[in-house]
């Protein structure tokens, strides 16, 4: 958290608890009374320590460690009775909750030790107060918002510093994953092109043709290659849509053309005239359902019938791209969307992870049904053109 945001959150929590120079007077006055006191309960606050091994663990340094663990908590007590909360205040305290989390300590420890030093402050309070029984009470009270205080900006450090040692964990997990999946996905055509660069560095006298061929593998390798490469980078960075009102039967006729399932797989086409035409990017939603056909296709390696049928349904359009594919197992269908998990032996697994990714900036979803050996259905919902009537 910056520190600017820090100091913002402090403010905004000491206005909650209704803090005010009036409890600052009341902590400065009780200072003179526990002085006297502070180191017995410092010691008593570490002998508590060393009876809980799940706390004391953290402490790997032995007695010369707890002696340099005393000597800060003597200056943090003296800080929280100084009656200077600025921020240089409230950042030493947000490191307090940053280091717990660096050394490991439960956050459930850090409460009750705080509150043990609370019950402690309050009894010496109690103990040695020469004043009225009012003013007691009063200074009571503001120690408890100051602890409060305290504790709340060290949890929200604990918060802050869990979620960043979560981020970078995800990081380097899905860095790992990025990393193997291109290693697989451009070795294989790295092999192809280095096998043929070696025949047309010492085979002797090939013909015109087989160069040719060679070069042509090579050609359509480095396409593969480059595919692998764009498809990463799109998914990296997917540009903000143009949205426009658009015809689904036309985007699916366009795609259609340019992904032909082939001569084993029948397609049957189902998109009405009436169906309201759509607000999305075209050239996105072209994406989408080339990787839908593609996915159907290749569910289909030995024929079978592909169906894309569309319906108006509550101010959208639904499209079901429907296959007689191998199907989905249940363990799979519920990570099939999820960038770099493919089900398939070769591919990095982006496909359906960047199609629910372009139809989410397009206001719309994608959702899939499947039973294994009968087939699946991926059905695409979009938001309906509200300036435009019936589609072309």
């Amino acid at each position: 958290m910056g520190a600017s945001r820090l100091i913002e959150r402090y403010h905004e929590l000491k206005a909650y608890l209704i803090w005010s120079d009036q409890d600052v007077q009341h902590i400065v006055a009780a200072a003179s009374v526990l002085e006297p006191h502070l180191s017995l309960l410092i010691d008593d606050f570490y002998a508590e320590i060393d009876r809980h091994p799940n706390a004391s663990k953290v402490i790997a340094g032995g007695a010369a460690q707890i002696e340099r663990l005393k000597g800060t908590l003597l200056r943090w007590l003296h800080e929280l009775f100084g009656g200077i909360y600025d921020a240089a205040y409230i950042e030493r305290r947000w490191r307090v909750g940053w280091r717990h989390v660096e050394i490991g300590l439960d956050p459930v420890y850090v409460n009750v030790a705080l509150g043990r030093l609370r019950l402690g402050l309050c009894r010496c309070l109690q103990e040695n107060w020469k004043g009225e029984p009012r003013r007691l009470d009063m200074t009571i009270q503001s120690l408890n918002k100051l602890l409060d205080l305290d504790l709340a900006i060290i949890q929200d450090a604990y918060r802050a510093e869990n979620i960043a040692q979560l981020q970078r964990a995800e990081r380097l997990a899905t860095l790992g994953q990025v990393a193997g999946g291109v290693a697989h996905e451009l070795r294989n055509p790295l092999n192809v092109v280095k096998t043929s660069v070696y025949y047309l560095l010492n085979a002797r006298n090939p013909s015109s043709e087989k160069r040719a061929e060679h070069l042509r593998r090579i050609e359509r390798q480095i396409e593969s290659a480059d595919n692998v490469i764009t498809a990463l980078a799109n998914f990296a960075k997917m540009p903000l849509p143009k949205l426009s009102p658009v015809s689904v039967a036309s985007v699916v006729h366009d795609v259609l053309e340019m992904n032909p399932p082939g001569t084993s797989i029948h397609v049957q086409t189902d998109l009405p005239d009436s169906l309201p035409q759509v607000l999305v990017d075209v050239d996105q939603i072209g994406i989408v359902f080339g990787n839908l056909v593609r996915n159907a296709r290749d569910a289909m390696s030995q024929g079978g019938s592909l169906g894309l049928r569309g319906r108006e349904v509550d101010g959208g359009v639904e499209v079901d791209v429907v296959d007689t594919g191998i199907g989905i197992p249940p363990e799979d269908l519920v990570r099939i969307m999820e960038p770099l998990y493919s089900t398939k032996a070769r591919g990095l697994g982006l496909g359906l992870a960047i199609a629910r990714a372009i139809l989410e900036r397009n206001q719309g979803s994608l959702r899939v049904i499947s039973n294994v050996g009968r087939g699946s259905t991926f059905t695409v919902r979009l938001i309906a053109s509200l300036n435009d009537g019936a589609g072309t």
